[in-house]
């Protein structure tokens, strides 16, 4: 019965989509035009993925938009008019002789042209990649909407130096925000205010080689492939959490501000599987002028104290002051208090270690200065020219302070504050609740209108029913996945990526995905690992913990930071559990294990090539920990073990952020034991100095030295009696002696590096890894190089010719 029904559900919706299809165009002519009133006046691409026609998004008012087919709802990846959008009666769209496309009003006023002008005009066609051409006599291509995108990006659509993305709000109406190349080639969001343009992504307070880019290329292009991998020119990589072929996606700039891939379900809604923002608060602007962004566990606006919103429906216009500020000096003034606070920019001053007192008088004497942030420990002192791009969560150092005149009564419950882990603010909770604006789901931009064609009364009733039936089918599944999922703790709203692919499972259901625990990947000093397969049918590793402590609320603060950090070069997360005693991690399989079997066994050799780029990727990982994540993760066990390699043998860092997550710019005493293994552990975790990065730079150095010999360091003791620690000692004190010979005497690099090569590798590329591996296991870890300094070296070598051999270096 079931099976009848599916069968015949799946016909009817095929014979309905087939009757769509033959009634849209397949190109339109020259001297053809389509009107905005007849529905089946539409261009449709061969495999039927896109449509292109007139949009309503609105009962008078509609946009010439291209849009997926297959969508739950209509969803738009490009528009031509949507600055003039024209009547839903009259209005049409034409093309001319000579190839031009023209979008015109009931009135025959031109709202859009394409500006072509050519003799050889032989058609327009919308292709399968959702590209709307117009061909030339010889299929030259005249124009192509590719070369002027909106909001979106479609795969193998290119961005270059000449596009850009704009975000545009719920009615089509351009955004400030836009990402497109800035003047150093690089691929940036930015926040466009009046007559200036803020980045807020990447990060405008870390250097080039911290955000990993290429500057000043002479090419500017970046590209989104079929599989869900992005490349540009200045290196910005990054790859859809369900990365494959056979998906839909598409790259949108979305009107808060962030940039996200999103991939289509079967059901034909959107999943995010990728974004530059995993916390939407700290995107610029987010809240407007005198706003902050709290989380309420989800990202909502609200006002500072002493200020009121603009338009209390809509918290992103910001908010007005309650009172008159003058610089006469007879007005007192006084400053209150906003812990865990930042207002991102317009810093008027920088400072550093001074006091709270001297950082309050500097803005207290200064007239245009509104506020400061203030970090105690360190004396940081920004003073602030303005209030914008607030921001509170109880991750951020220091406290941001308000100028407000002395009569302006604060209450306590005005002060914001963030609870991204606890429940949802109630009308019953806070009184802030009354003056907070949560931002709406409505990132997948899902729009209205038409959802049904009806063919005729019969099939009509037919797949009414058929309707139903999925409708109550779907009602119990999700019934039973809500009794089953209850607990789960949100952290962003609308956040498929969240939800679906970071999320919390039952001990019962990593049990069935296991067998019980049965397929044993490997095991550690943490925990053993499990093979196992969810729901649906994704292939993940589990790895149950084994010396995990922390109560409930500190695990699950901890496992929120792991599972922010994203980077090609670090194993993804996707959720755990915490039923009782278990602690359990979820992870995504990587093919070809542990970079241990592979190095130093005997199936398989790894290449020159193959080695250096396993360096590469795993400096890239570990910088990526030190310097770019919200709080600083210190790996603390960095070794071939806990180094996976993909399909692509490109590396992935497993077991990061297990060590205690310290604070951001110091040292952190609180790790009583030695965390790690032999052979890889620094000095300093002997000698009880305090624990820095550096201790993960150390393990990195002799990682790289066992790339290099291709033999483990337990193997290198010249005899029963010398220790691993005395036999690193003993090859770095060879190796910089052999440094300092002449370049014609440079053989014995030959001899050191792995023998199974057979002297197959290139010589430049080894001698810089050498010197950095030397430099990496310094007993002084003030003279070891960071993994930022690490990773610009190689790179800078990465291009060198790969037919260079051995020790030809001159």
């Amino acid at each position: 019965m079931d099976t009848h029904r599916h069968s015949t559900s799946l016909f009817i919706l095929a014979l309905i989509h087939l009757l769509l299809h033959v009634s849209a165009h397949d190109f339109l002519l020259p001297g053809s035009s389509l009107s905005v009133e007849h529905s089946s006046d539409v261009l449709a691409s061969p495999d039927g993925t896109f449509t292109c026609g007139f949009y309503n998004f609105s009962s008078n008012a509609t946009v010439f938009s291209i849009w997926f087919s297959e969508s739950a709802a209509k969803t738009v990846v490009w528009s031509a008019n949507h600055l003039h959008p024209v009547y839903t009666w009259g209005s049409r769209v034409e093309l001319d002789i000579h190839g031009g496309m023209v979008v015109k009003d009931y009135n025959g006023q031109i709202a859009w042209t394409n500006n072509v002008s050519s003799s050889d005009a032989d058609r327009a066609q919308l292709l399968d990649t959702g590209n709307l051409i117009i061909k030339g006599k010889g299929d030259i291509i005249l124009w192509q909407s590719f070369d002027s995108p909106t909001d979106t990006l479609l795969p193998n659509q290119n961005i270059t130096a000449a596009t850009k993305l704009v975000a545009t709000q719920t009615l089509l109406v351009p955004s400030h925000y836009s990402f497109h190349f800035d003047d150093q080639h690089i691929l940036t969001l930015f926040d466009d205010e009046k007559d200036i343009s803020f980045i807020y992504w990447p990060n405008p307070n870390i250097n080039i080689w911290e955000k990993q880019r290429n500057s000043f290329n002479s090419t500017t292009i970046g590209v989104l492939d079929s599989s869900g991998h992005f490349l540009g020119s200045d290196n910005l990589s990054f790859t859809a959490s369900d990365s494959g072929s056979g998906i839909m996606r598409r790259l949108t700039l979305d009107f808060d501000g962030n940039l996200r891939l999103y991939s289509m379900a079967k059901n034909g809604t959107w999943m995010v599987s990728w974004m530059a923002y995993s916390q939407l608060c700290y995107v610029r602007g987010l809240c407007g002028t005198n706003g902050i962004c709290v989380y309420t566990p989800v990202p909502a606006c609200t006002c500072a104290p002493g200020y009121e919103a603009v338009d209390r429906t809509d918290g992103r216009k910001g908010c007005k002051p309650k009172h008159i500020v003058s610089c006469d000096r007879r007005q007192k003034m006084k400053f209150v208090k906003l812990p865990n606070t930042d207002f991102l920019g317009h810093d008027q001053d920088a400072r550093h270690f001074v006091s709270l007192q001297t950082c309050r008088n500097t803005c207290m004497i200064t007239c245009s200065c509104m506020g400061f942030r203030y970090i105690q420990g360190t004396g940081e002192c920004y003073t602030k020219s303005d209030i914008v791009g607030g921001v509170t969560h109880p991750a951020l150092p220091g406290s941001a302070y308000i100028k407000l005149p002395e009569d302006v009564e604060v209450l306590e419950s005005s002060i914001p504050y963030s609870q991204p882990f606890g429940p949802k603010y109630g009308s019953d909770c806070s009184s802030l609740s009354t003056n907070v604006t949560e931002f709406l789901d409505t990132a997948d931009r899902s729009h209205g209108g038409p959802k049904y064609w009806y063919v005729c009364g019969f099939l009509s009733a037919i797949f009414l029913v058929e309707v139903i039936f999925f409708v109550l089918g779907w009602w119990f599944i999700l019934r039973r996945e809500g009794t089953r999922l209850r607990g789960v703790w949100p952290a962003e709203v609308g956040y498929d990526m969240i939800t679906n692919h970071f999320r919390r499972y039952t001990y019962k259901e990593l049990q069935r995905a296991t067998r019980k625990f049965t397929d044993e990947l490997g095991r550690g000093a943490s925990g053993v690992v499990y093979k196992g397969v969810l729901k649906d049918k994704r292939e993940v590793a589990v790895k149950r913990l084994s010396d995990i402590h922390h109560g409930e609320a500190e695990f699950q603060h901890e496992l929120s930071v792991i599972g922010r950090i994203y980077h090609m070069n670090l194993v993804r997360i996707w959720g755990f559990c915490s039923n009782g005693p278990h602690r359990i991690l979820v992870s995504e399989f990587v093919e070809n294990g542990s970079l241990d079997k592979t190095l130093f066994g005997t199936e398989r050799l790894l290449e020159w090539k193959q080695r250096f780029n396993i360096a590469l990727g795993v400096a890239k990982g570990l910088a990526y920990l030190h310097h770019e994540c919200l709080e600083w993760v210190i790996h603390c066990d960095v070794k071939p073990e806990n180094i996976l390699l993909d399909k692509n043998m490109e590396p992935k860092i497993t077991d990061f952020g297990l060590a205690k997550l310290l604070n951001r710019g110091g040292s952190n005493k609180s790790i009583s034991r030695i965390c790690g293994t032999r052979g890889y552990l620094a000095p300093e975790w002997v000698s009880r100095l305090p624990i820095t990065a550096k201790v993960d730079v150390y393990s990195f150095g002799v990682v790289l030295l066992e790339l290099l010999k291709g033999a483990r360091v337990s193997e290198w003791a010249a005899n029963a009696d010398e220790a691993v620690e005395a036999a690193i000692g003993r090859i770095v004190r060879m190796l910089q002696e052999n440094e300092k010979m002449p370049d014609k005497e440079q053989a014995w690099i030959d001899g050191f590096i792995d023998t199974r090569l057979n002297g197959h590798f290139n010589g430049l590329q080894a001698r810089t890894m050498i010197k950095l591996a030397v430099s990496c296991v310094l007993e002084d870890r003030n003279t070891r190089p960071t993994m930022e300094n690490v990773v610009q070296k190689l790179l800078s070598v990465d291009e060198a010719d790969s037919t260079t051999q051995n020790y030809s270096l001159s």
